[in-house]
C-alpha cells in the first residue's frame, strides 16, 4: 500500500521520502488498525497512559506518557533511551495498548517502563534523517571489515539511535563469534558508540523483508510476530514433496505458512484409516500407496504388483479392515474398485497461443502482392478447372489420351511488362561493318 503523499514522476514512483515513517502509517511494517478509536470511555475512566512506538524495520516498544501529551497515530516522538534519546513513531494508543502489553507480558511497573519526553522537533527529525542516510554506506564498509578479519558472520542491518550517538549492528552467525577486534575497528572508523546484537535467521528476514514464492510480501515482515517451530511432519501431513528448495523460505528455514492449514489436514485425516494398515485378500496383501484427502479416495497395490493401483473410498477401506479383524478375507480389491471406474474423455481446445507450437518456424510471405501476380493466378485456376472436369459414365473405363506437351509456364513470371524498343533517330545512323570496308576500298 502507499500513502496519499506518494507520487510518481516520469513514470517512476517518487515516494514520500520518509523511509517508512509516513504520517498515515499505511506503508509501514506490522501496522495495526485501532478498531477502538471511535469508542468513548465510560464516565470517570482515564485513558490508558501507555503508547506503542515503532522504530526501524518493525522494532516496537511501549512507553509511558507521563507528560499527558495528546498523541495520535503517526506522531513522531522523542523517547527515553539508555543514554540520550531515540526517535520513533506512534503506532497505537488507547486500550489496545493494554491488550498488547498483556499478551507480550510486559510489566507496567514504574521502574521498568521508559518514558516519552516530547514530540519531536524539526531539529530532532533532521538529525535523525541524517543518521539514517549514513546506514547503508556504513553497512558496506562494516561487511568488508568483517571479511578482512575472517569472521564467520553476516552483518544484516545497522540502526542508528535517534540522536546519532549510538549505532546498533545486527548480525547472524551459526557459531559463536569473537568480535572484540571488530568493535575496535568500528569505533575507530565510524567515531560512535557500537553495540553488537545477534539475531536469528528468521528475525533477519523479518527485518529486511522481501517477496516470497507466493508473490506476496513476507508474512514475518508484514503481520507475523511470533515464530513457531515448523517441522517436516507438517509437509508430510499435507502430502507435499520433501524438497528443501521448495519448502524453505528466504531465511533458509521451513516456511511458516506450512502451519497455517495443518490443523485442517489433521482433522480431515481422522476419517482415513492409517496408511500403514494392510488389506488382506484372497488374491494377495494390498498396501496403501496414495491418499486423496479432498475427495476421500485411497489407492492400494498388491505386493509384487506395484504398478497396478486400485482406487477405493475410505468407507470401503474401513469395511475391509473390519472384515480382516474377524480373520476373514475378501476376494479381491477389484470388486470394490469397479464402482469407481470412470470414463475419462480427453477434450482438446484451441487456446490462443497454444494451437500450434511451430507456427513461428515457417517464414512469412510477402504481404504486398502485385496486380499482375493475381492475374496470372486467375488464369491458372481457369485452366485447372477445365482439365479437372469429371468424365461421363460411358467414358470412365477408356484410357485417357496423353495431352500434348505444353511449355511449362515460368514459376515466377516477371510482374513488369517488357519495355518496347525505342525507334532510332534517322539522322544518326550507324553504318554496318561491310559498308565501312567498301568505303575503305
Amino acid at each position: 500500500m502507499a500513502c496519499a503523499s506518494c507520487t510518481t514522476k516520469d513514470g517512476q514512483p517518487g515516494g514520500c521520502k520518509n523511509n517508512g515513517t509516513c504520517g498515515t502509517d499505511s506503508c509501514n511494517k506490522l501496522t495495526v488498525f485501532d478498531w477502538l478509536a471511535n469508542m468513548s470511555l465510560p464516565n470517570g475512566e482515564k485513558p490508558f497512559d501507555f503508547v506503542e512506538v515503532r522504530f526501524k524495520n518493525g522494532r516496537k516498544h511501549y512507553y509511558k506518557n507521563t507528560e499527558n501529551l495528546t498523541l495520535a497515530i503517526g506522531d513522531i516522538v522523542a523517547t527515553q533511551a539508555q543514554s540520550g534519546h531515540d526517535i520513533g513513531m506512534v503506532t497505537l494508543t488507547g486500550e489496545l495498548v493494554r491488550v498488547q502489553m498483556k499478551r507480550k507480558k510486559i510489566n507496567e511497573k514504574p521502574e521498568d517502563v521508559l518514558k516519552i519526553y516530547r514530540k519531536a522537533s524539526q531539529k530532532d527529525i533532521d538529525i535523525w534523517s541524517d543518521a539514517r542516510d549514513k546506514e547503508e554506506p556504513m553497512k558496506v564498509r562494516a561487511r568488508q571489515y568483517a571479511i578482512d578479519l575472517k569472521l564467520h558472520m553476516k552483518i544484516s542491518d545497522i540502526e542508528f539511535q535517534g540522536d546519532a550517538s549510538k549505532a546498533t549492528f545486527y548480525y547472524t552467525a551459526e557459531e559463536r563469534v569473537d568480535f572484540r577486534d571488530l568493535i575496535k575497528v568500528f569505533a575507530r572508523e565510524f567515531r560512535t558508540r557500537i553495540e553488537m546484537k545477534q539475531v536469528g535467521f528468521r528475525q533477519e528476514a523479518s527485518r529486511l523483508g522481501g517477496i516470497g514464492s507466493c508473490g506476496r510480501e513476507l508474512c514475518c515482515s508484514t503481520w507475523l510476530t511470533d515464530f513457531r517451530s515448523v517441522s517436516t511432519s507438517a509437509a508430510r501431513y499435507q502430502q507435499l514433496s520433501l524438497n528443501p528448495q521448495k519448502l524453505a523460505g528466504q531465511c533458509g528455514k521451513l516456511k511458516c505458512c506450512l502451519n497455517y492449514e495443518l490443523d485442517s489436514y489433521q482433522d480431515a485425516l481422522k476419517a482415513f484409516p492409517k496408511a500403514d494398515t494392510k488389506l488382506y485378500t484372497k488374491k494377495g496383501t494390498a498396501v496403501c500407496q496414495k491418499t486423496d484427502i479432498f475427495q476421500g479416495h485411497m489407492w492400494y497395490a498388491y505386493e509384487g504388483e506395484w504398478m497396478n493401483w486400485h482406487k477405493i473410498t475410505t468407507d470401503q477401506a474401513r469395511e475391509i479392515i473390519e472384515i480382516n479383524k474377524n480373520k476373514e478375507k475378501i476376494a479381491s480389491l477389484e470388486e470394490y474398485a469397479l464402482e469407481l471406474v470412470e470414463e475419462v474423455k480427453v477434450e482438446f481446445e484451441n487456446v490462443v497461443g497454444q494451437d500450434s507450437l511451430t507456427r513461428f518456424d515457417s517464414p512469412k510471405g510477402n504481404k504486398k502482392r502485385n496486380n499482375n501476380k493475381n492475374r496470372n493466378r486467375n488464369k491458372k485456376t481457369v485452366s485447372n478447372t477445365n482439365t479437372n472436369k469429371k468424365p461421363q459414365s460411358g467414358q470412365q473405363n477408356k484410357p485417357k489420351p496423353k495431352p500434348n506437351p505444353k511449355p511449362k509456364p515460368n514459376p515466377k513470371p516477371n510482374p513488369r511488362p517488357k519495355a518496347k524498343p525505342r525507334p532510332r533517330p534517322q539522322g544518326k545512323t550507324q553504318s554496318k561493318p561491310e559498308n565501312n570496308a567498301n568505303d575503305a576500298k
